[in-house]
């Protein structure tokens, strides 16, 4: 009764492809940006803001680019880390040399340097798959954690490699404050999603999935496997690119190599695990919850005191995090994106019993 599209017809095409065909969702759309927009930047202070939902976003937007590439497209992959490194490095080397460069012309320059590497370590999935990929995705997480390490011009030849990200401009407008950052990083993620949630409903998005469930049926069948692959890798890492710029711009504002290790790739992983595997609001939740945690378990150990061991509070991120995998695997392996769908489901036939 809630939930239901009785009396919602459609007369056009164009209303029956809508992104979000129900009238229930498209006003749940609009009251959640109108919140996060307007309400979020009056009321938040600068902890909320530059702690907690500044990295929310950035890691949501690395985590749409790899459930692009797994979820979707079903290509493992271990390098999203890096694929960021490539991009915040390129947005600030694009800042760096070329004068009056525009800095969202840098992030998606930055984008497509990423893409272009994740189009080049995407070429072994035209000939092997599975944990195989994985591994060889993984190459890619140290040739460029390296490769950034190893040659000083990336870095404006510093001493330490680490790279302070130069102020943020817009049309003139400095981007300082926590407020004017987060709502930066909300624009650009808002935009990216939905052209996410647009993309995977196209014919690109079908050739993905269908590469994704019967690779070689797909390929009978007139999709074209290298094209689908790359496209896959390509687009995945742009998103990853561009959120590595952001991670550098607008939450650190200094970056080095060795931050975008693999300990960020495979949280990036758990992210879509948790969240959900092949669901854009499920990179979402998947990001919220791995950022959360640790805050709501560092909170509990500062109220439990005493009461747990030492050795034990030391190691619970990492405990209840294997936990949360091996829950999720089991239980739900499409995260709490489906526990959320199967809620929508139950307000369908509400007040009547499933």
């Amino acid at each position: 009764m809630l939930y239901r599209e009785a009396g919602q017809f459609k007369a056009t095409y164009a209303e029956d492809q809508r992104i979000f065909p129900i009238r229930q969702d498209r006003i749940a759309i609009a009251l959640i940006l109108v919140f996060f927009f307007v309400l979020v930047p009056a009321f938040a202070n600068q902890y909320w803001l530059q702690a907690i939902l500044v990295p929310v976003l950035i890691f949501s937007l690395a985590a749409i680019g790899l459930n692009i590439l797994t979820g979707y497209a079903g290509q493992l992959s271990l390098g999203s880390a890096a694929f960021m490194a490539v991009g915040a490095f390129a947005a600030y080397n694009f800042m760096l040399r070329v004068p009056g460069m525009p800095i969202l012309v840098a992030f998606v320059l930055g984008g497509l340097c990423a893409a272009g590497v994740g189009i080049l370590f995407g070429l072994p999935s035209l000939r092997i798959k599975g944990f195989y990929l994985a591994v060889a995705t993984l190459a890619a997480q140290f040739f460029v954690v390296w490769a950034l390490t190893k040659f000083p011009w990336f870095s404006n030849n510093s001493s330490s490699g680490v790279i302070s990200a130069q102020q943020v401009k817009i049309l003139g407008y400095a981007f300082v404050s926590p407020e004017s950052k987060y709502l930066l990083t909300l624009a650009v993620v808002t935009v990216l999603a939905l052209a996410a949630k647009n993309l995977v409903r196209s014919s690109i998005g079908r050739s993905w999935m269908a590469i994704r469930d019967m690779d070689v049926a797909a390929e009978v069948i007139g999709f074209r496997p290298m094209r689908t692959k790359l496209s896959a890798f390509a687009i995945s890492s742009f998103y990853c690119g561009v959120a590595g710029a952001l991670y550098a711009y607008t939450y650190l504002g200094t970056v080095e190599p060795e931050g975008f290790n693999l300990d960020m790739s495979f949280k990036i992983l758990f992210m879509i695990i948790i969240g959900g595997v092949g669901s854009i609001l499920g990179s979402f939740l998947g990001a919220a919850f791995i950022v959360l945690l640790p805050i709501f378990l560092n909170i509990s150990m500062h109220v439990l005191g005493d009461a747990v061991p030492k050795g034990l509070a030391s190691n619970l991120e990492l405990i209840v995090f294997g936990g949360l995998i091996i829950f999720f695997l089991i239980v739900e392996p499409h995260g709490l994106a489906r526990l959320w769908q199967i809620g929508k489901e139950k307000l369908r036939l509400w007040p009547f019993p499933h």
